[in-house]
Parts: structure tokens; sequence; C-alpha cells
């Protein structure tokens, strides 16, 4: 008799230990429910899920559950920065397509004046051909650097010289580095081949070489350097327009070193070297001493 009192004590006390512990656990899940509506009205704050019995499945789903809110927050955050990034690109785009279509605009509607000399027309029709020129240019990168970012955008790698291409490229803007008094030197320029794409090597370096000629002061220089695996070409100018608070954002498409001129697109043209020295396997830095912007690009070497 005695026996199946202990037996029964026994179990009761089990039972109420079960009991409590359910009880706890359905009071610490209803409490995980209330915080995350909570953080469903306060998605912005870093509120996660906490547990107060610790039960260790519980603790385990509440890791997931955290992980989850933490990727779906970065996720939120990324979306939210694309957003501003894509408000930039399509602000700036407007600004390039709407410049020099203004520009042909009024000049057209001069070419309407019956007293217009015949040398004043001529004028005016090569300041609306050269805006043209400018407004294709525009699309044209804008057409490449769609290109550049489909997925099934494939180069084809051949080996190639380096200093012919920069040799070539660098004679289309002579006359361009002349008028605007800047000395080039194309110093230790040796015969050094490489492993890329014909047409995505010479669009990096007429890039390069529009930088230049958009921001150096009075001179520009190129040097290759042949190393193990690579070769390294170092272009570098005097400026007073690029500082070292430009280095962060100087590769993003967006960005733009000063909207109200005309040439103040600065990161398109490095973003798409940039995304083409990345699809060859090659790698861009961008760095500013004492006045001196330097981009250094390595190649691959052909082996």
């Amino acid at each position: 008799m005695n026996a199946w009192i202990v037996f029964a004590l026994a179990a009761a006390v089990i039972t109420l230990i079960c009991i409590s512990k359910l009880v706890l656990l359905l009071w610490d899940m209803k409490k995980m429910r209330e915080q995350l509506t909570s953080i469903k009205k306060n998605f912005g704050s870093n509120e996660l899920i906490r547990t107060n019995t610790h039960h260790k499945e519980l603790s385990r789903l509440t890791d997931e559950i955290n992980q989850i809110i933490h990727l779906y927050k970065e996720n939120e955050r990324y979306l939210e920065q694309r957003e501003k990034q894509l408000k930039e690109e399509i602000t700036n785009i407007s600004h390039d397509l709407r410049t020099p279509l203004t520009s042909i605009k009024g000049f057209s509607q001069l070419l309407k004046n019956s007293h217009l000399s015949e040398e004043d027309k001529v004028k005016y029709v090569d300041i609306i051909q050269g805006k043209i020129t400018v407004l294709t240019r525009q699309v044209d990168l804008f057409y490449e650097l769609s290109s550049i970012d489909s997925s099934d955008h494939k180069l084809e790698m051949t080996s190639l010289s380096l200093k012919n291409i920069i040799e070539d490229k660098m004679l289309l803007f002579y006359e361009d580095f002349q008028q605007k008094g800047i000395d080039v030197e194309l110093h230790d320029i040796n015969e050094s081949f490489i492993l890329a794409n014909e047409k995505a090597i010479e669009r990096i370096i007429i890039n390069v070489i529009q930088n230049a000629l958009r921001y150096a002061k009075s001179y520009f220089k190129i040097t290759l350097e042949e190393m193990d695996n690579s070769v390294s070409l170092q272009a570098s100018n005097d400026t007073s327009d690029i500082s070292k608070e430009d280095l962060p954002s100087i590769f993003n498409r967006s960005y733009r070193k000063d909207a109200s001129r005309a040439a103040g697109q600065l990161g398109l043209g490095l973003h798409i070297v940039k995304q083409l020295i990345q699809k060859q396997g090659g790698k861009i830095e961008a760095q500013v001493e004492k006045d001196i912007f330097t981009l250094q690009i390595k190649f691959r070497k052909r082996i």
C-alpha cells in the first residue's frame, strides 16, 4: 500500500513538473510571438527574438528565426541602397542626355534665322554635330554598361600586345592633349603580352585616357611593369579635381564629381573599366597622393 502511495506521489510530482515546463514553454512561445509582432511594427530597429526558458530546441529555433530576420533586414537595406543609387543614376542619365539635347534644340532654332551669315550657320552646324557626337557616345556607354552587367556577356580571351593597344589609342587623342597643353609620357612601354579580350582592353584604355584628358592639369603618364603572373599598367596625372574623399566612390556608376559640369561624369567610365577588368581576372586600384591621381591596373599575363 505504501509503495502505491509513493508511486502515486512520484507520478503526481512528475506530472506537475511536466505541466510546469509545458506552461513555461507556452508562455515563452507567447512572448516570442509578441516579440515578432513588435519587430514587424518596428522593423528598422535591431531587435531580435529572445527566449527566457533556454530550452534546447526552442533556443535553436530562436537562432534560426534571428538569422532569417538578419538576412531579411540586410536584403531590405540593400534594396533601399540600390533604389537610392537607381534614382541617382536616372538623374545623371537625364542630365547627360538633356544637356546636349538642349544645345541641339537651341542652335537648331538659331539656324532658322534668315539673317544668319553662312559663317555662323557652319559654326552652329559644327556645334550641333559635336553635341550629337557627345549624345551618341553617352548612349553607347549606357548600352555597353547594360551589356557588361548581363550574365550572358562572355569575353573571349586571346593573346594581345598591351604596348600596341596603348600606342594606337593614344594617337587617337594626341591632338586633344595638345590643345589642352597636357604633356604625355609613355614610360617603359615595353612589349608586354596579356591574356584578354581585345574590344574590352581597347575600351579600358580609351576610358583611362579620356579620364586623364578630362581631369589632368599639365601631364599624363603611362608606365608598364611586367611581373611574374601579371602586367601592371600605371596611369597617373596631376589634378585638382579628385581628392582622397572621392576614392571610395570613384568606381560607382552613379558617381559624378560635379553635376554642373558637362564633363562631370566620372563614375560611369571608370565603373566600366572596373567591370571589364574584373571580368578578365584583373584588378584595379585608385590612389591620390599630393594632387597626383593614379590608376593601377593589373592584367593577366600571357604565360
